[in-house]
């Protein structure tokens, strides 16, 4: 079995964390590369018990077959780690070293049983989809997808802007607001839920409109089929607006045509079995918790 170790910046509070990582990955016989960036960080910091392999990105898929991408941080981290895997849909177990941890599910204290049931397989593939910006100008290069969302915002301190909004063809609304939130189920406990955007369950085919400090109070948010294609008209007093693609971003004009539609591949993501969705978002969001108890 062939894994890759990938994250952003290495935390001195985190090493015990990764020390027990690449333990049990010795301890298992699984072979390790480790993103090259990140193993600069801590190449002197951990102690490596195995050779260790260093994974440049992306071009390193052609000709190497890899059974896991692990990720070390939040679900930025695992963001991230979507723009190197692409279309390959590796696998990815995320251990949350970060705060909530949504999509990175796995906590530090459950590394070295995490390991030891991935190599035995014991655990269950969650698939989670993507949705993919068209634009009529270049924007984003080749990684025109987003896991969680897609945003039209205005920029800085600016006056809000018009969002012109179709589905399909037809037309929806025109939002005025700061901006605009297309968010995929998975993005739905994201942005998209701190500006009143519904949950949604990851399996549900759903896109979801979101509002960005809307002028008008009875604009709300929108679910959609996720076989829709979702396509903008952006005008507004500066000259320049926000596009994101989760944690990525470009500037674009009114002169862009975008739409978004379903991306033509998934992320696949790592659960255990004695975790899902419902306990995920039950204790992520303290459900049912009533702390005058305590």
């Amino acid at each position: 079995m062939q894994v890759v170790v990938f994250s952003k910046v290495f935390k001195e509070k985190d090493q015990p964390h990764i020390q027990s990582l690449f333990d049990a990955l010795h301890d298992e016989e699984i072979d390790a590369h480790v993103y090259a960036p990140y193993f600069n960080q801590i190449e002197d910091v951990i102690q490596f018990k195995q050779d260790i392999q260093v994974f440049e990105g992306y071009d390193d898929f052609r000709g190497r077959h890899f059974d896991f991408f692990i990720t070390l941080g939040g679900d930025g981290t695992i963001l991230a780690a979507t723009t190197h895997i692409r279309e390959h849909c590796v696998p990815i177990l995320g251990i949350n070293l970060g705060r909530l941890g949504f999509l990175a599910s796995i906590e530090k204290k459950r590394i070295q049983e995490a390991i030891s049931l991935i190599k035995r397989g014991m655990y269950i593939i969650d698939e989670r989809r993507m949705l993919y910006l068209e634009s009529n100008l270049p924007m984003f290069g080749d990684v025109r997808f987003a896991l969680n969302d897609c945003t039209l915002l205005k920029r800085d301190t600016s006056s809000m802007i018009t969002i012109h909004t179709f589905i399909n063809g037809a037309y929806l609304n025109s939002y005025w607001a700061d901006g605009l939130i297309i968010a995929t189920p998975t993005g739905s406990t994201g942005y998209s839920l701190s500006c009143g955007g519904p949950i949604i369950f990851p399996n549900s085919g759903n896109f979801v409109l979101t509002p960005v400090a809307p002028h008008n109070l009875n604009v709300r948010p929108v679910v959609i089929s996720d076989d829709a294609v979702i396509s903008f008209e952006v005008e507004g007093r500066a000259e320049n607006f926000l596009c994101t693609l989760d944690s990525r971003f470009e500037s674009v004009t009114a002169a862009h045509q975008l739409a978004v539609r379903k991306n033509d591949f998934s992320i696949k993501l790592v659960r255990l079995q004695d975790t899902g969705f419902m306990e995920t978002i039950r204790t992520k969001l303290t459900w049912g918790s009533d702390s005058r108890n305590h």
